[in-house]
């Protein structure tokens, strides 16, 4: 896989209460992904920027909401996100807390 499209795969991650919970209890950690990540790129990605193993990838496409702005109608952009397992014992420290 060429090293260029792996930087582009990840986009943020995602910290939410139903992230931060899958991270305590699943050892899972949620990204937003580009739209046509492969599973297989993202566990690559993963691996190769935080140095961690990949025990699977669940991936979920997200639909825009439409949204309007007093007589404009709009809606917002669709998007990928990715539920990352870790192995056992493997951590990212996003946020540099010990």
């Amino acid at each position: 896989m060429n090293h260029e499209r792996l930087t582009q795969v990840l986009r943020a991650p995602i910290v939410t209460e139903k992230s931060t919970r899958l991270r305590a209890e699943g050892n899972q950690i949620a990204f937003v992904v580009a739209p046509d990540a492969t599973k297989r790129e993202i566990k690559k990605a993963v691996e190769d920027r935080f140095g961690v193993d990949v025990e699977n990838v669940r991936t979920a496409n997200v639909k825009g909401k439409p949204k309007r702005f007093g007589r404009i109608q709009g809606r917002r952009k669709d998007w990928k996100k990715a539920y990352v397992r870790l192995r056992e014992g493997q951590d990212i420290d996003f946020f540099g807390a010990e």
